[in-house]
C-alpha cells in the first residue's frame, strides 16, 4: 500500500472534531433585572461580589450550593470551587466567546459538576447551551464592594507567605471605587491624578444619546463647577458617560450632583419631539467624543 493511501486511511479513521461556532451577542445581559449593574461589574469595578441563586432545577440536580459572582478571580480564572462546596464565577476573564452570558453560564455549570475544592476546567468556546438567563433566579444584585481580594481566600489561607505575596500584588492593582446611591450602576473612581464618575445608562443607545444631546445643547451636561463631560463609551449594548472630576473631592460629595443630573436626564428622556438643530449638532459632537473602553 502506498504511503499516500496509508495517510488517507489514517485521516478517514480519525474522528472529526465538531467545529464550535462562535456567535456575537451585543447585549449578553439583556433580560436580567440588573443589566446595567452586570455591565458595570464586568467593565468598571475592580473588586466586588454578589450572591447568585440557582434555578430550582439546578438546586435539585447539584444541591443548594452557594454561588458568588466576583468581578475577578485569581489569575482571571472563569470559576473556582471551595472545599465546602461554595462556587465562585469571575466576570472578568482572559478567554471568552462572543456571548458573555453563555460563557458565564458554562463556567458556573462546569464548577457545579466539579468536586468541591477541585480544579474547574472550562472550555474557551462553550458552543450552544444555556445562558445566565436560563440558570439563575433573576433579581437585583446585592453588590458588596471590596477594598481588596481577601474575599477569595479561605480562613487562614493568607498565613501562607506565597499566598500573601500574590494577594498583595492583586490588591496593588485596585484603584479606589465607590458605588453611588444617587443612580443605579453609577460609580465614582479615582485613578492616578484623576477622578471620574461613570454611569451605565439603562436605556437603548439612541434614546440615551438623544437625552444626553438635549442636555448638552442646554449646557447642563456636567456635574457642576470644575467638572467636565469627558465623553462616553459603549459596553455590551449600553452607553456609559464619563465625567472628569477634581481629584481631591471625595466620592460622597458627588451623590447630590449625580442625583441632580439623573433628574435632568430623566426629564430629557420624557421629551418626545425630534431634536432641534442645536440638539442635532450636540448629538454629532457627542458621537465624536467616544472613549476607549476603560
Amino acid at each position: 500500500m502506498s504511503k499516500r493511501r496509508k495517510n488517507q486511511r489514517a485521516v478517514e479513521a480519525t474522528p472529526r472534531r465538531e467545529k464550535v461556532r462562535d456567535i456575537f451577542v451585543p447585549r449578553p445581559f439583556e433580560g436580567l433585572a440588573d443589566e446595567p449593574e452586570w455591565i458595570a461589574l464586568r467593565e468598571l469595578v475592580p473588586a466586588a461580589s454578589a450572591p447568585l441563586r440557582l434555578t430550582p432545577e439546578l438546586v435539585e440536580e447539584y444541591g443548594d450550593r452557594p454561588v458568588t459572582l466576583a468581578t475577578v478571580l485569581p489569575m482571571a480564572a472563569p470559576a473556582m470551587t471551595k472545599p465546602d462546596g461554595r462556587v465562585f464565577i469571575g466576570l472578568q476573564r482572559h478567554q471568552q466567546s462572543g456571548d458573555v452570558s453563555r460563557d458565564l453560564a458554562e463556567a458556573l455549570l462546569c464548577a457545579l459538576r466539579t468536586e468541591p475544592g477541585g480544579q474547574v476546567s472550562v472550555p474557551p468556546l462553550p458552543g450552544p447551551g444555556p445562558r445566565l438567563q436560563d440558570i439563575l433566579v433573576d433579581g437585583p444584585l446585592e453588590i458588596t464592594m471590596h477594598d481588596g481580594f481577601e474575599f477569595w481566600l479561605d480562613p487562614g489561607a493568607a498565613d501562607d507567605p506565597a499566598v500573601q505575596a500574590s494577594l498583595e500584588r492583586a490588591n496593588a492593582a485596585i484603584y479606589p471605587t465607590v458605588k453611588l446611591a444617587a443612580a443605579p450602576a453609577a460609580y465614582w473612581c479615582q485613578v492616578p491624578e484623576k477622578s471620574h464618575v461613570r454611569w451605565v445608562l439603562p436605556e437603548d443607545e439612541d434614546t440615551a444619546l438623544d437625552a444626553l444631546s438635549r442636555l448638552s445643547a442646554a449646557g447642563t451636561l456636567t456635574l457642576g463647577e470644575q467638572t467636565k463631560f469627558a465623553g462616553m463609551f459603549r459596553a455590551h449594548g449600553r452607553l456609559v458617560p464619563v465625567w472628569d472630576l477634581p481629584e481631591d473631592v471625595p466620592a460622597a460629595d458627588w451623590e447630590a450632583p449625580v442625583a441632580e443630573f439623573a433628574k435632568r436626564y430623566a426629564e430629557a428622556l420624557e421629551e418626545k419631539e425630534p431634536l432641534d438643530a442645536a440638539g442635532r449638532r450636540a448629538r454629532q459632537g457627542l458621537l465624536g467624543r467616544q472613549l476607549t473602553l476603560r
